[in-house]
């Protein structure tokens, strides 16, 4: 298997409006393509991030919830590296997202920290 990269992260959202706004308004992804399907009462937002292809945002009526804490088996987090993990971690805080304390991971020396989207998706910032 000759696999190149990640191409793209699909995530379900119970609010749509709210996580466009979390994704693109506070994270500060580009909105690629916003299409509503008709046939399944549902939204698809295609996101970039520095112009790249990353995450498709999906709507869809009454998804069930993500069990998560304890963690669960399936995905775990989402990650995005940043430059300054303190500054970027402000900056959420001032948005109002919870964040939690600053970390520095034990094997690579470089900070980390955990916040959550609208539905309680881990994502985590990591330090360059």
């Amino acid at each position: 298997m000759a696999l190149n990269k990640i191409h793209h992260i699909a995530i379900i959202c119970s609010d749509y409006q709210k996580s466009k706004h979390f994704y693109v308004d506070i994270l500060g992804l580009e909105i690629l393509s916003e299409v509503f399907r008709e046939a399944r009462q549902s939204y698809k937002l295609d996101l970039a991030l520095n112009g790249e292809y990353i995450i498709e945002l999906f709507s869809f009526p009454d998804p069930p919830k993500r069990p998560s804490r304890p963690e669960a088996q399936g995905l775990r987090h989402l990650a995005f590296e940043v430059d300054d993990v303190s500054h970027e971690s402000k900056r959420l805080s001032d948005q109002g997202i919870s964040v939690e304390p600053i970390r520095t991971d034990e094997f690579t020396g470089r900070k980390f920290t955990f916040f959550a989207d609208p539905d309680g998706l881990p994502l985590e910032l990591y330090e360059k």
